[in-house]
């Protein structure tokens, strides 16, 4: 049976809905940002919190777990910087915690949603997992900090892990059941899409000054059910043996302004969106995209869909909602 933390969340529920067709799962989730409805209906669910040391000593005595995948963790930039608190206990204490229990019940195969935020602000136009971390605000440093607790219990304890460094998530499910749902929504692709369903006025460009083509932000945007593959190729990995403790970035390779992005909604919907102007974001780089050659060359994995098609998928979930 594999434990899924966070399975209820928008990556974790994507996760869930294929690992689910071919394993025994189980989803522990507090349901703080996820959603119970996400879940698929073949995983077994119990709804408490990492920091509950008790709940979690009782599910590791209860089922047979034999590998965790780790996806629960507050993860909004601008909040980590005005309430770091939160994120060192949500990120950093709470994962502590599942380690130790890990530990105590010699569980020993761990697969962690890990982030790009780790790097900070590089110069350079790709980047890999050889480029120094150095992650400008609390939600990349927590994320590094556990990072750095997966490599010292790999070394103290035989824990084997892989971390999945992975850049901006979008798109939906093709089924059309689950997709991108925050509160509040701070994604580039969603906000647009629920600008030109109706339900935002109007759609913010902060920043149009920077050192790219178009002089906004260029991200790398890859699409969620292509993240599940390699979270899933990657627990193959690690409990066949072929490969242990490594660190993988997760990416298209292609990098998408802002403007070029809020283009492509308008083609893939037939709709116009009205673009306000704004200031910088502090702590907003003006490239980040990623070179994923590592985990293509040792596991095989690749992104499979392009800007257009995540944006096809989203647009299909958005606009069946109910806002």
């Amino acid at each position: 049976m594999i434990l899924v933390v966070g399975g209820a969340g928008y990556i974790g529920s994507h996760l869930v809905k294929d690992l689910a067709a071919n394993r025994e799962v189980l989803v522990l989730d507090n349901l703080s940002t996820g959603h119970l409805v996400s879940l698929d209906y073949k995983a077994d669910f119990v709804e408490g919190d990492l920091r509950d040391a008790t709940l979690l000593d009782n599910l590791f005595s209860k089922y047979p777990i034999e590998a965790v995948m780790h996806f629960a963790a507050a993860s909004l930039v601008g909040e980590s910087v005005s309430h770091p608190l939160k994120y060192y206990e949500n990120n950093v204490v709470a994962t502590f915690n599942l380690l130790k229990a890990m530990l105590k019940h010699d569980v020993k195969n761990f697969i962690f949603s890990s982030t790009a935020a780790t790097y900070g602000l590089p110069d350079i136009e790709h980047i890999d997992e050889t480029v120094a971390t150095a992650p400008i605000n609390p939600y990349g440093q927590s994320k590094l900090m556990i990072e750095q607790m997966l490599a010292d219990f790999g070394n103290a304890y035989g824990l084997q892990y892989i971390a999945l460094r992975y850049f901006n998530a979008a798109g939906a499910h093709e089924t059309g059941e689950i997709g991108e749902s925050h509160t509040p929504e701070t994604h580039l692709i969603p906000i647009i899409l629920q600008h030109l369903v109706g339900v935002r006025e109007k759609v913010s460009v902060f920043g149009t000054d920077y050192a790219t083509p178009d002089g906004t932000c260029v991200r790398d945007y890859i699409h969620v059910t292509d993240i599940a593959k390699a979270h899933i190729i990657a627990l193959d990995a690690l409990l066949s043996g072929k490969v242990k403790n490594e660190i993988y970035n997760l990416g298209n390779g292609q990098g998408y302004s802002v403007k070029e992005v809020i283009t492509a909604c308008e083609m893939v919907t037939g709709l116009k969106a009205r673009v306000e102007e704004s200031e910088r974001r502090a702590g907003d780089p003006g490239r980040l995209v990623a070179a994923s050659k590592k985990i293509e060359t040792e596991l095989g994995w690749k992104a499979e869909q392009n800007l257009m098609q995540i944006i096809e998928s989203a647009w299909k979930w958005h606009k069946n909602q109910r806002y």
